[in-house]
């Protein structure tokens, strides 16, 4: 992170904070820096400019690292495929993805994902734990799913 310029004034750094602030919420969503420029009241020069100097990084380039820790997170704890992750973290392709990732983490995502979970146990969904804890037995304590008992044979 950058350090800030003496000569920007705390008015600035609130409505560069805000805009950082959208990008941490909204990351999973189609932002780009024209739309975040506008929420803090920029022309999307004077906003990339501004961001820069007092962040120490572009608004794109935050905002992709941000996708990025995300995706991360992601790969090692949900079971989901890379192509499910780069869409649900905010890339709209699949190389575009796998590039900034690698240029990032230095590795492939495939490749971190096999890392990560290499020492301990993979995803596991939970519909899956739940059957083999036996939440769905009858006898289970708690909320189960129980069995109407078959009707009585008529006479």
């Amino acid at each position: 992170m950058g350090t800030v310029p003496s000569t920007l004034d705390t008015g600035v750094l609130r409505r560069l904070r805000l805009a950082r602030d959208a990008m941490d919420r909204e990351w999973a969503g189609p932002l780009d820096v024209a739309a975040v420029a506008a929420r803090a009241g920029y022309s999307r020069y004077h906003f990339v400019r501004l961001f820069s100097e007092v962040y120490g990084e572009t608004p794109g380039a935050y905002l992709a690292r941000r996708r990025i820790e995300r995706a991360q997170d992601l790969l090692r704890t949900a079971n989901l495929t890379v192509t499910e992750i780069c869409m649900l973290v905010g890339f709209t392709s699949l190389g575009t993805f796998c590039t900034r990732f690698k240029q990032q983490v230095g590795m492939t995502p495939t490749e971190y994902r096999r890392r990560a979970r290499a020492g301990g146990a993979g995803a596991i969904p939970g519909c899956f734990v739940l059957l083999w804890a036996g939440a769905f037995r009858a006898d289970a304590p708690g909320p189960a799913i129980i069995e109407k008992p078959a009707p009585e044979p008529a006479a």
